[in-house]
């Protein structure tokens, strides 16, 4: 079986944790594990790496191969131009890893949390049988009436599943409630099914999809239409059948829901980071540094180094409306965090005042930033631990913990870490302007503009 992992959202309902350009997939939220990771676990029970691919838009393809690295799982990433939704992705996807020959393909969000035990398997299992002939989606046993699921209504049994009686949109909670009654089951978003029957569906239902992908990449992901793979083609095709999934499941899609995944203290508090609560209950608190609270109750309280979210759990979904209000005037930190990944590394910007930015730079070993040039700013590199390969105006030299240099504007330069060790260095940025967009490259290994 080959396996589509979906890597492209945004996941701004979990801000501050969760950045557009460092969202939620890629963030450890339960343990040393990102959602992605775990992701990429889960697809190894049935594909082999070089089965797994992972379709991912630009900014995030290098924190992509990071993550796989770090888990030692080398699979193909395929990069969107730009998204456009689900089923372009799928589409993508699909036509990509089948190029050798047709094949069953399961397609997996990258930022759900789910208990990979013999259930899970088991309906994979059971949804393979069926894929030959059906576009197999997996629906979950609710546990309790819930407002931010869509939900499937199963009809006629077919064995290993049911045929998909209709797709309904997220309810108001009375109405979820008779859902669960009547056996609805939550929807996924994950699927299971024969490539050729799906591209063939794609045809069918949502040819405009197919047509834009007969042109080359760039060009068809110009052409096509934003779609979501519920809407172009499973609440239209006759095809569509539904496998139980009866197992741990979350989208992690809000505070709440990440404060029922997490484990609780005598209080039933969540609590990652430490924590002292006097008379505080079922609140969900996750920070660096201590947070003391007294007298509240079901509360999320999350802190970075930028930004403090303080939430009654039960508005939890409406966090987006944060990052929506800092896009909208502008505001950086919709993007970043303080600590932003590059695919040399990263950098943590550490003090910034009107003429002068302070950042640590961390350099894995035998990586190199562009070799570049800035117009209005200088830059005084002190190494705290590695060793530093600089080249500043043509000249190359090698610098070690404790020792500096000055790159002055308009000099060409570039740093690179040629140790075994990570490279970390704290760099203090004078000048007019120290906006990351005053960069000059000349030549780059990661073949950015």
């Amino acid at each position: 079986m080959k396996t589509l992992i979906l890597a492209g959202g945004s996941g701004t309902r979990l801000f501050p944790l969760s950045r557009e350009h460092y969202p939620k997939q890629f963030i450890p939220l339960v343990d040393d594990e990102s959602l992605f990771q775990k992701t990429v676990k889960r697809a190894l029970l049935f594909s082999s790496p070089q089965e797994i691919a992972i379709v991912t838009n630009t900014d995030h393809r290098f924190l992509v191969r990071d993550q796989l690295a770090a888990i030692g799982c080398d699979c193909r990433v395929l990069v969107e131009p730009v998204g456009k939704n689900t089923l372009p992705a799928i589409y993508y996807g699909a036509r990509e890893i089948t190029r050798d020959g047709p094949d069953t393909v399961a397609v997996l969000p990258s930022d759900h949390l789910i208990t990979a035990a013999g259930p899970f398997h088991d309906a994979f299992r059971r949804a393979e049988r069926l894929s030959k002939d059906y576009l197999v989606v997996f629906g979950v046993r609710p546990t309790s009436p819930h407002t931010g699921y869509g939900y499937i209504r199963p009809g006629e049994p077919l064995g290993d599943g049911s045929l998909v009686d209709g797709f309904v949109e997220k309810p108001d909670i009375e109405t979820a409630g008779r859902y669960v009654a009547d056996g609805y089951l939550w929807n996924s978003g994950m699927f299971c099914f024969d490539a050729a029957l799906f591209l063939a569906e794609c045809e069918a239902c949502a040819p405009e999809v197919a047509r834009a992908f007969e042109q080359p990449l760039d060009e068809a992901y110009g052409a096509v239409p934003a779609l979501s793979i519920d809407y172009g083609i499973m609440e239209r095709t006759r095809k569509a059948a539904v496998v139980p999934l009866e197992c741990d499941w979350s989208d992690v899609g809000n505070f709440d829901a990440l404060y029922a995944a997490l484990s609780k203290n005598g209080d039933a508090n969540a609590v990652r980071g430490e924590h002292i609560g006097i008379d505080s209950s079922e609140n969900l608190i996750i920070a660096d540094r201590l947070v003391a609270t007294v007298g509240v109750h079901n509360l999320a309280i999350v802190e970075t180094k930028d930004a403090i979210l303080v939430a009654a759990r039960d508005e939890a979904q409406r966090v987006g409306e944060i990052a929506k209000a800092l896009r909208e005037k502008g505001d950086s930190r919709a993007l970043f965090h303080t600590q932003v990944h590059r695919p040399w590394g990263s950098y943590t910007n550490l003090e910034e005042g009107q003429s002068y930015k302070i950042k640590r730079v961390t350099v894995p070993p035998n990586r190199r930033l562009s070799l570049q040039m800035h117009h209005h700013r200088s830059e005084h590199w002190v190494v705290v631990t590695g060793c530093a390969e600089v080249t500043i105006g043509g000249e190359t030299s090698l610098l070690r913990n404790g020792e500096s240099t000055f790159v002055p504007a308009g000099t060409v330069h570039r740093l690179a870490n040629p140790g075994l060790l990570p490279l970390e260095l704290i760099e203090v940025q004078i000048g007019e302007y120290t906006g990351e967009d005053d960069i000059v490259r000349f030549e780059d290994d990661f073949e950015r503009t």
